[in-house]
């Protein structure tokens, strides 16, 4: 990003005990390579996730797919091309009804906890040595032992039939589509009951104007508007879009206000210092209601481990979002009052969900899918001004997990194939999963990892202080037994993220 020298330093774990299943409760069935990560840059994270990696707080895991119980795909939708199913759009119509007349829905959450991590992955405590050295501002470079690096590419292989979004002509088409931003048009003679005055508007987009003046007025400590702007109306007779159906959602004259604000969670903004009490006991009534949590597990060290610590460093680009790229919760508030909270990374390309807790009072709302939605929309309104960032990753979808199959509800789209990692679309993949857990989703038996690792001796790596590859950390350490483990953890990264990522050796 834009000038940023930081490294990503991890420390490896390996994968070779099993650990219970949060999905299918298997004792020893979970199988999974993990790594510490004491810092990480936005750019890291993006690579990693589209190798199949995934963050728990600072915990960084890779299911192995073809050994673990419920194998996990990563799962992303194309943000800019997604309609609301008729499911979405009654749980749109559900909130409405709530905020509009006050009645809670009878019955219980509709089964989408949007749980999109497990906490049950078997992270381990990472060295206090390691720790010391990557608070240490003073690192030692010597890749001036290692060959010129070739230039990374930034292009993700796909399979998917997927615009590009980088291209001209679909980001044009994009920020038409979404740019709330209507010229109007002089009134034409002839059109109306007055010829030189324009035509009627409706009662609906005049209360959608004055409430975005509104919005558009209103400021937090953290810069970010508390609520998700909807997109003024556009007078054409195309079908309504997200922002249309949740604008409908929210109506005026209200028995109650629900507002979304977000706040910057690594490093901690002052909002979300200022929430953490109410944010955390909403999350403990969560775990204890909703996933059956003994009242002393939802500890708040625990809660910051899982939920408010990040290894992501807090960048920003010119072509960014405004907010900046890293951590951050979505805090929805009712009245005043936070009733549910989703924690995201806004990173390069996509925003990545991580987790969604509520309080258990609103469980009827479905709020796991409301903030599925929310959050596609807000990738939506970040893509206008990073045209890039374009994708929603739901987590995993673990397809052997009934429960789970939700996320392929969100179309379009692509689940990630566990071993070319190219993206596929869901629709070709559903029949592979119904025949088996593990499945490869490339059709093409010639294609590969377009960066599968070549050489390891090109990984960096941190000793001493000191960053260099690992070709020269093994002329260093003269005798070291640990070249499988490294060649394990680079082949899992891959080569682009081997060459830039620092693997701590002791």
């Amino acid at each position: 990003m834009a000038g940023n020298k930081s490294y990503t330093i991890v420390e490896y774990f390996g994968g070779d005990d099993g650990y219970r299943c949060g999905y299918c409760k298997n004792e020893k069935g979970n199988f999974s390579h993990g790594m510490w990560s004491h810092t990480m840059t936005v750019q890291d994270y993006q690579d990693l996730i589209d190798r199949g990696w995934r963050r728990s707080g600072k915990y960084v895991y890779k299911p192995i797919m073809n050994k673990t119980c419920c194998p996990q795909y990563t799962i992303r939708c194309h943000a800019l091309k997604f309609q609301p199913s008729k499911s979405h759009k009654k749980i749109l119509k559900k909130i409405s009804k709530f905020i509009s007349k006050g009645e809670l829905p009878k019955g219980q959450e509709d089964g989408e906890p949007m749980d999109s991590v497990c906490e049950e992955t078997g992270p381990r405590e990472p060295s206090k040595v390691c720790q010391a050295e990557a608070k240490c501002a003073a690192i030692t470079d010597v890749q001036t032992e290692i060959s010129e690096r070739p230039a990374i590419t930034e292009v993700q292989t796909e399979e998917a039939d997927a615009a590009p979004t980088t291209s001209e002509t679909p980001r044009k088409d994009a920020e038409s589509l979404l740019d709330g931003r209507t010229t109007a048009a002089a009134p034409k003679p002839g059109m109306g009951v007055d010829p030189n005055r324009p035509p009627c508007r409706k009662a609906k987009d005049l209360r959608k104007e004055r409430r975005l003046q509104k919005e558009q007025m209103r400021q937090h400590t953290d810069g970010v508007s508390s609520i998700v702007a909807p997109t003024p109306p556009t007078h054409t007779n195309q079908p309504k879009t997200l922002e249309d159906f949740i604008d409908e959602s929210l109506p005026d004259n209200t028995s109650h206000c629900l507002e979304v604000r977000l706040v910057r969670s690594s490093p901690p903004s002052p909002q979300f210092k200022a929430s953490f009490d109410a944010s955390y006991q909403v999350y403990k009534l969560y775990q204890m209601a909703i996933h059956k949590d003994p009242p002393d597990k939802p500890s708040e060290s625990q809660f910051r481990r899982f939920l408010c610590d990040s290894p992501l460093e807090a960048e920003s680009s010119p072509d960014g979002p405004e907010m900046g790229y890293g951590s951050f919760h979505q805090q929805y508030l009712l009245d005043g009052r936070i009733v549910a909270v989703g924690v995201i990374d806004i990173l390069p390309t996509c925003v990545s969900s991580v987790y969604l807790y509520y309080h258990p009072e609103f469980a009827s709302l479905s709020l796991g899918s409301y903030s599925a939605l929310r959050e596609i929309s807000f990738t939506r309104q970040l893509q206008k001004q990073s045209p890039k960032l374009s994708y929603y990753y739901l987590g995993f979808y673990i397809h052997s997990c009934p429960k789970m199959r939700y996320k392929g509800q969100y179309r379009p789209s692509d689940l990630l194939c566990p071993e070319t990692y190219m993206w596929v679309p869901i629709e070709r993949c559903l029949p592979q999963l119904e025949n088996s857990r593990y499945a490869r989703f490339s059709q093409d038996p010639d294609a590969g990892d377009a960066r599968l690792l070549k050489d390891v001796g090109r990984a960096l790596v941190l000793y001493r202080r000191t960053v260099m590859p690992y070709a020269a950390y093994t002329r260093k350490r003269k005798g070291s037994s640990d070249e499988t483990e490294v060649q394990q953890y680079a082949g899992l990264v891959g080569q682009d993220c081997a060459e830039r990522i620092l693997l701590y050796r002791a």
